[in-house]
């Protein structure tokens, strides 16, 4: 099973007072806590595009949209809301192709235009997300991008690991003091980390001929891995 990552970057901080940072905290034991958590992904995001060629920038840009606006409406009939489909890119640029010349040099010679649109669909239903990328060929589309896979409320995964992060750093405190014969006392300074790393993506490629057996296209989304750590220094007392 492939497992996606979400790792903690930036931070919060947490200073005792200058007295006790002074005073109490002069022998002091610093840790850093962990915890972590795996879970299914709520929702996936897929970038399906068009790309389309002909001798005139208007002819390949209309056969462009016109297969992306398929994307869209089949985006409808699968039960996607209008707000979760948007354009991710268009692109219109002069095609080349390379030609040999007879002294046997080659050279680059205009050759129509190359337009590609992109479509970005964010899919709650996951079940549908092999008949979306396999019926999205049916419309027109030649290129899937990427899929990458998230969670709705990361916010409250990171809330809660950072918790258990800081309780296993209290943890390691109190059984090293204890081991040395000490205990700790109040807490000097906590950095607790979070944040999100880019998701992992798929990247496909079809050509305009591809051609599947099934009507959908297998895919796992995996587990998402979220993991906190919290540094934190407590006073030493004898």
């Amino acid at each position: 099973m492939r497992r996606l990552a979400i790792a903690l970057t930036s931070g919060f901080c947490l200073l005792g007072s200058p007295a006790r940072a002074d005073d109490d905290c002069a022998r002091r034991i610093t840790v850093t806590g962990r915890a972590q958590a795996t879970q299914a992904p709520d929702f996936a995001t897929v970038v399906i595009g068009v790309e389309a060629k002909a001798s005139n920038a208007a002819a390949a840009l209309d056969a462009s949209s016109q297969a992306v606006g398929g994307v869209v409406a089949l985006a409808g009939r699968l039960g996607v809301p209008t707000g979760d489909v948007g354009t991710a890119a268009v692109v219109l640029e002069p095609a080349t192709r390379t030609v040999t010349r007879p002294d046997g040099t080659r050279q680059e010679q205009p050759d129509g235009y190359r337009a590609t649109n992109r479509v970005s669909v964010q899919l709650a239903d996951l079940g549908r997300l092999g008949d979306l990328l396999r019926q999205a060929l049916d419309t027109g589309a030649n290129r899937i991008d990427a899929i990458t896979f998230g969670l709705k409320d990361p916010l409250a995964v990171e809330n809660r690991l950072r918790v258990e992060a800081t309780r296993d750093a209290r943890s390691q405190a109190q059984a090293l003091a204890e081991a040395a014969g000490a205990k700790i006392g109040g807490l000097c300074q906590l950095t607790v980390g979070h944040g999100q790393l880019p998701d992992a993506a798929q990247a496909f490629r079809f050509s305009a001929g591809s051609r599947f057996d099934a009507k959908r296209v297998p895919i796992e989304a995996g587990l998402i891995a979220s993991q906190a750590e919290a540094t934190a220094s407590f006073a030493v007392e004898p």
